[in-house]
């Protein structure tokens, strides 16, 4: 297999990997140390052995969960260079069923998140504003003055992504190396006024604040804590967007620029223990009020920007794992464009059009950060509990590393669990909102996998040439209605020698559809940019044909163009009779009228199923309805098109016999 380009070593991608993937865990010190000390009454509440136990917690914290857990062992669990908990389901499933439940409430748990770290991240960015003078006398304490800054930005970022992430990546990706510098530099300038803050990097600093008297919230401290590592899944899941080579190359030197920052947030802390005018300042962030107030408007319209960058890498993990879910079959198809060159950057708009209006209520409902930042970090906990259960059956099962597996299981099972329920203690305070986001996004892909598996359960292929004879004989039967010279169906069936049971009962069943001939046509997505390919088997004869179109990811699934120039081909090398019309405005037109048919399932009242399974079927109809017309995605909606319902082959109730009078 050949080596994508992407997937190369190269200073371009470096800085599109710097853009994209490392925005959300990039801008983590703008909020960690402000949720840390505001948890803990301010910085009038903490003295130097809080101080440097919380800056312990956090630089270990990123090291075990970041680096370790995601960067050395779960990135090497990629399929086909795509990361993130879908991908990683579908190197597992075979190992039994009951993973598809992690997979699920994994993913609905990082899509929620995609849904809530644009709006915090943004909101706080704009509230630095009020760290500058002259902008807090403009803005004052107006808070809808920020909330409609924050939904502008959030409105021109989502619009954005149509234009794609190695587009985006090469415009953000200088901006975020700017600013993991700015974020490297201010850090040292403080730590070099206090170099004794480099203790923090002892780990024993981190157990003994757990159970310092000084620490007021104790094990709950966690939850804000957690807050500097929440964009490691969103790393994993934007591997496939920049390849996981460049990922390895730059992850240090953002590393080290974070823990110079934190230890330099602490430095500064440690300085002004005790300050009462900072005391006095709501909402206090050290990150901002460290820096000298010359440097403070350039940081702060530099951090707004990150923010808008930090965005980036879970609205692109959201495509990813949705494109991933609708491969798995855990969620509708929905049109997905590809905006450059590779596989793994794409664009779906819908999804796009949802997270925009979730970010959007998100801040007004919640209107400020500090009351955003409660809901933030729960949903991802769950997340990392869901990978390292996935995780765990991959080295185990996959890669039969038993010991490794069990490894995993104990130590990042553990250490997220006792995340998970530090951060349960902000459920009432807005973590509740991230649950309810999550729990609608589950209940989609669960009833969405119920319903297929119902399906599944009537699901029946059939050799075509069994009924080339009928077919043949409808073609001739003068006595039934010509619908058109060329019938064509879309099959989910890649095999040639079978068809769905539905398709042939659509033509043969359901109303007689008589044709000169029959097209059954399946589309293949190639790993490549611009295939232009096809193959057809005729079965000997000259009116049954399955084509096999293998199109690029870069080409638009046009199946009228693409299936007018098959026809075309096949006349001319006589394996088709050439269809003249009577009446055409072209003097010398070969080809006959298409009329293309979808087949759609629906469920009879007298179908024999359990209220369940009849209700996820009905659900799921109703959801696929939502997600968008098929005849968009193959370009059909000029052409001839019936579509067409036809009944689930499930055992109808028992009915007692009619009785004449």
């Amino acid at each position: 297999m050949k080596v994508a380009k992407w997937n190369k070593i190269n200073l371009g991608m470096i800085l599109v990997a710097i853009g994209v993937v490392y925005g959300d865990i990039g801008t983590s010190p703008m909020y960690v140390m402000k949720s840390v000390v505001g948890g803990n009454g301010g910085i009038a509440g903490v003295d130097q052995e809080f101080i440097l136990g919380a800056l312990s917690l956090v630089i270990w914290t990123i090291t075990i969960l970041t680096t370790i857990k995601y960067v050395v062992i779960a990135m090497k669990a990629d399929n086909h260079g795509e990361g993130g908990i879908f991908s990683l389901y579908s190197l597992v499933k075979k190992y039994g069923r009951y993973l598809v439940w992690p997979a699920m409430i994994g993913g609905a748990a990082l899509l929620a998140d995609g849904v809530l770290t644009p709006a915090v991240t943004v909101t706080t960015a704009v509230e630095g504003l009020r760290s500058i003078p002259s902008m807090a006398e403009v803005i004052g304490t107006d808070q809808n003055k920020i909330v409609i800054i924050s939904l502008l930005i959030i409105a021109v970022l989502f619009w954005v992504q149509r234009v794609g992430t190695n587009a985006i990546g090469n415009i953000f990706g200088p901006i975020m190396t700017i600013w993991f510098l700015f974020l490297g530099i201010a850090g040292v300038c403080h730590l070099a006024e206090n170099p004794y803050v480099l203790h923090a990097l002892n780990p024993v600093w981190a157990l003994k604040v757990l159970v310092s008297p000084g620490n007021k919230e104790g094990l709950m401290i966690l939850g804000s804590v957690f807050l500097a590592a929440t964009g490691a899944e969103a790393l994993y899941s934007d591997m496939g967007h920049v390849g996981k080579k460049n990922i390895y190359f730059s992850w240090p030197f953002v590393k080290i620029c974070l823990i110079l920052n934190y230890l330099g947030q602490g430095a500064w802390l440690i300085a002004n223990q005790g300050n009462r005018k900072l005391a006095g300042i709501p909402d206090m962030n050290p990150f901002f009020e460290m820096l000298p107030d010359g440097i403070r408007p350039f940081a702060v319209v530099l951090g707004a920007v990150a923010a808008v960058i930090a965005s980036q890498a879970l609205i692109t993990g959201s495509f990813t794992l949705v494109s991933e879910a609708i491969r798995l079959d855990l969620m509708p198809h929905m049109q997905i464009i590809y905006p450059s060159k590779t596989k793994g950057q794409l664009y779906i708009s819908l999804v796009n059009a949802v997270l925009w209006a979730g970010c959007s209520v998100i801040i007004l409902y919640f209107r400020s950060s500090a009351r955003m930042e409660a809901a933030y970090g729960l949903a991802i906990t769950v997340t990392m509990l869901m990978t390292t259960m996935l995780l765990t059956v991959y080295l185990a099962k996959r890669k039969r590393k038993v010991v490794a597996g069990f490894i995993v299981a104990v130590v990042f099972g553990a250490l997220e669990m006792v995340f998970f329920i530090s951060s349960l203690g902000k459920f009432w305070a807005g973590g509740y909102v991230a649950v309810l986001i999550a729990l609608c996004l589950f209940s989609i892909m669960a009833i969405w996998d119920r319903g297929t598996r119902v399906e599944k359960m009537q699901s029946v292929k059939l050799k075509i040439q069994d009924y080339i004879p009928k077919l043949e004989s409808l073609k001739n039967d003068e006595s039934i209605p010509k619908k058109c010279e060329n019938m064509v169906f879309i099959t989910k069936v890649g095999n040639p020698k079978y068809l769905d049971r539905d398709v042939l009962y659509s033509i043969l069943d359901k109303d007689s559809k008589r044709a000169d001939a029959y097209w059954f046509v399946h589309i293949h997505v190639t790993d490549e940019p611009y295939t232009t390919k096809y193959h057809v088997e005729t079965y000997g004869t000259d009116f049954v044909f399955h084509v096999s179109l293998y199109l690029g990811f870069k080409i638009n699934q046009r199946i009228n163009v693409c299936l007018r120039q098959i026809v075309s081909e096949l006349i001319e090398t006589g394996e088709l009779p050439p269809q003249k019309k009577k009446y055409s405005i072209y003097s010398e037109n070969q080809i006959g009228t298409f009329k293309f048919c979808l087949i759609r399932k629906t469920l009879i009242p007298e179908s024999q199923l359990s209220l369940s399974g009849r209700t996820a079927i009905s659900l799921k109809y109703a959801i696929r309805h939502l997600a968008g017309s098929p005849a968009r995605w193959y370009g059909l909606e000029n052409s001839s098109l019936l579509v067409e319902y036809v009944p689930l082959f499930i055992q109808e109730k028992g009915m007692k016999a009619l009785e004449r009078i």
